[in-house]
């Protein structure tokens, strides 16, 4: 058995980091939570994904931008068409492509910037690990 992993991360804005991944990314809402110990969250992805994004705000609490600009998560595409709807998904929803802070991303793939400075890559290569 292959395990599911999910990435959770706190934000202090919810709502616009939740659009970023849903509407930008095309991730869907897989479940979302309210005062839950204290915290609102909302969980996203597709539903037979191997992975998962949680994000999480607790009322009250500052977590700040992301520390560095390297940090990323790497979403690769080995078809061209789907790389390219994806990367214009972002751009129709404003989002465009920043430099990445490690040039090699640059090469096969586009950069994007969440609202809490974390970077999602987009890259058009298979995954060969």
């Amino acid at each position: 058995m292959v395990p599911k992993l999910r990435v959770a991360r706190p934000t202090d804005q919810l709502a616009a980091v939740v659009r970023f991944y849903s509407e930008g990314l095309g991730l869907s809402e897989l479940t979302s939570f309210v005062a839950h110990q204290g915290f609102d969250g909302v969980i996203l992805g597709h539903s037979q994904s191997p992975y998962h994004l949680e994000f999480t705000h607790q009322p009250g609490h500052v977590v700040g931008k992301a520390p560095t600009a390297d940090h990323l998560l790497v979403l690769y595409f080995p078809d061209r068409h789907e790389w390219q709807a994806a990367t214009a998904r972002m751009q129709a929803h404003g989002y465009s492509p920043v430099p990445a802070y490690n040039p090699y991303w640059d090469q096969l793939g586009l950069t994007f910037e969440d609202p809490d400075g974390y970077r999602v890559v987009l890259q058009q290569a298979a995954w060969n690990f």
